[in-house]
């Protein structure tokens, strides 16, 4: 195992320095097309559990893998050079909406499996274009820095050591599963995001690993800080004691928004920077616009400015946008680091 994960990490390190990385768009909403029903979630495995699972997207990895493998497929097609375990919300926490705690190790291990099968399908079809996976770790339904009562500030609803424990379960299954890099995303809580880190960091010492870690945020607002108060400064500070293969931000915007933050981030990290926004702003029906040309016109900023080592989509983004990004990323080299600025 160690020794698989440290050829891969050789590649996507040597990769990385010569061009542009694109990730994949979002999940959620290619699955969304599929109209799964109560029925379709449950499966075969779930039939008899006591709880709805309508929406529970992370099951689809057990009761529906042939579309997950689909969509990491048409991402590939696309151009994509790395695609995300169907695994956001893959921790005992999150699945605890669903009664479904004590099968998160699967659901986790068998999404790494389905994406690990699928890379090495294409990375055997084109080996001068190998592909990787990256193991996605969401931010959970909980905060460790805010108190979900208004009336009580000091109330926490869950624990670092909670988290500490659910974010080492996931990791190591999707480890076990086979992912080349952990990807602790939609930061929107750095307190979260260090409990995962600690338990990943706690993981590679145990193992002997060296798999790299990227880390993306979430600016929420126009106001330029994440959910839990933090600037761009203040959220690279937070998580500079980990040895990091990327770090950039998320969701909550579109491109243009996200723009000036992406550029602030650049500026003071020596990490790769990875940005992979939405398509635009929700609309009042919650749904994304922006179409694949919008959105690449404006990514064409970030590759001009040599802002980004990684590019990819969130919430809203299809193969076609993943498909336009990628073309116009092949124009542009990747970010370098040599105009670093200290953070005042």
């Amino acid at each position: 195992m160690n020794g698989i994960n440290d050829r891969r990490k050789m590649k996507i390190t040597d990769i990385i320095k010569e061009r542009v990385l694109i990730l994949d768009g979002a999940m959620g909403t290619m699955l969304q097309a599929y109209k799964f029903s109560e029925e379709d979630f449950r499966g075969e495995l779930f039939k008899d559990h006591p709880k709805s699972l309508k929406g529970n997207n992370d099951l689809l990895s057990l009761t529906q893998p042939q579309a997950i493998e689909k969509v990491h497929s048409q991402y590939f097609d696309a151009g994509a050079d790395i695609i995300e375990t169907n695994t956001f919300s893959g921790t005992t926490i999150a699945m605890a909406d669903y009664g479904l705690e004590d099968h998160v190790y699967d659901i986790n291990f068998h999404a790494a499996k389905i994406a690990r099968k699928v890379a090495d399908k294409y990375t055997a079809l084109h080996p001068k274009k190998p592909r990787f996976v990256a193991g996605s770790i969401g931010p959970t339904n909980r905060t460790a820095s805010l108190s979900p009562d208004v009336n009580r500030p000091g109330f926490r609803n869950i624990t670092f050591e909670e988290l500490y424990t659910a974010y080492k379960q996931q990791a190591e299954a999707l480890i076990d599963g086979g992912v080349d890099v952990l990807l602790v995303e939609t930061v929107f809580d750095t307190l979260n995001a260090k409990a995962a880190l600690f338990a990943i960091d706690e993981i590679k010492e145990k193992r002997n690993l060296d798999i790299p870690v990227m880390v993306s945020g979430t600016i929420t607002d126009a106001s330029g800080r994440t959910l839990s108060g933090q600037t761009v400064e203040a959220f690279l500070i937070s998580v500079s004691h980990i040895d990091l293969f990327s770090i950039g931000f998320n969701c909550a915007l579109g491109a243009d928004q996200l723009l000036p933050y992406i550029k602030r981030l650049s500026q003071i990290s020596d990490s790769n920077i990875s940005a992979y926004p939405n398509a635009g702003l929700p609309n009042a029906f919650g749904e994304y616009d922006e179409s694949p040309e919008s959105m690449g016109a404006t990514l064409e900023l970030y590759l001009k400015d040599g802002l980004v080592n990684i590019l990819g989509g969130c919430c809203g983004t299809t193969p076609a946008h993943i498909q336009t990004i990628a073309e116009i990323a092949q124009k542009y080299p990747p970010r370098k680091k040599s105009q670093l600025q200290t953070i005042n």
